[in-house]
């Protein structure tokens, strides 16, 4: 404790930076920061822009820089994105539209490498937000990504053409709206762990997702399902596996 007061004293460490690794969270006016969740996780803290106003998810964004080099954002608008950019000029800022994803690092941050691969298969376009989410994440722990897009169903063709590649990654997220089946096909096919993520598509009864989220959770195949357009969930459960699937194979 004595040496984190003597840096705040020196100038060479922030306030915000010692109430980090002192209390493992930054408080600002918008509300706290989580962060430690990266090392006692091993997960990116994500802050959620949805629900927040465009000061309040900078403000916040501020505090992820200045305790751990980097903020990601998730559920992000136009304006929490110009928002962000405008708070912190200095950083490095990449933002995926579609994903609705904004990441700033500053330019000490050093990126994690992971020494594994998790494909991202989408059944449909429509898919690519959810899946865009669990892809930045996964790239923000370190993990290389294989994007698989408009895979579907509806012709098996489409499937069995990347079965070599989907047999090859180490872990799988599947990402599919209105009935869902594109995960349970997939997971009878191959070794890999699997991890379903549903979609809020299709309509009339069974729509908005829950079709698709009830069967994944009906699988007769073997898959773990997170709840529905769950990007971020499923991009971390993914990153844990492939974590420790690098490990087993360093080891």
């Amino acid at each position: 404790m004595r040496d984190i007061l003597e840096a705040v004293a020196a100038g060479d460490l922030s306030p915000a930076e010692a109430e980090a690794q002192l209390a493992g969270y930054a408080t600002t006016d918008a509300g706290r920061f989580d962060a430690a969740r990266e090392s006692r996780r091993g997960l990116p803290e994500a802050i959620l822009a949805e629900g927040k106003t465009p000061d309040e998810t900078a403000t916040l964004a501020v505090a992820a820089v200045e305790t751990s080099g980097r903020a990601l954002v998730t559920r992000a608008s136009p304006d929490h994105a110009e928002a962000i950019a405008h708070a912190l000029p200095d950083c490095e800022i990449d933002r995926n539209a579609r994903a609705r994803t904004v990441v700033a690092c500053d330019a000490s941050y050093e990126s994690p490498d992971i020494d594994a691969t998790v494909g991202v298969v989408t059944g449909g376009t429509s898919d690519a937000e959810a899946a865009g989410e669990a892809a930045v994440v996964l790239e923000q722990m370190g993990v290389s990504v294989e994007l698989l897009e408009d895979v579907g169903v509806a012709h098996l063709g489409r499937v069995l053409d990347h079965l070599d590649l989907l047999r090859e990654v180490d872990v799988l997220i599947v990402a599919a709206g209105r009935e869902g089946a594109l995960p349970t096909v997939v997971a009878g096919l191959v070794d890999t762990p699997v991890i379903g993520l549903p979609i809020s598509t299709g309509y009339g009864h069974g729509g908005n997702g829950e079709a698709a989220l009830l069967g994944m959770i009906q699988s007769c195949t073997v898959l773990s399902v997170v709840n529905t357009d769950a990007g971020y969930i499923a991009g971390s459960q993914a990153g844990l596996i492939a974590r420790a699937v690098a490990a087993a194979r360093a080891e």
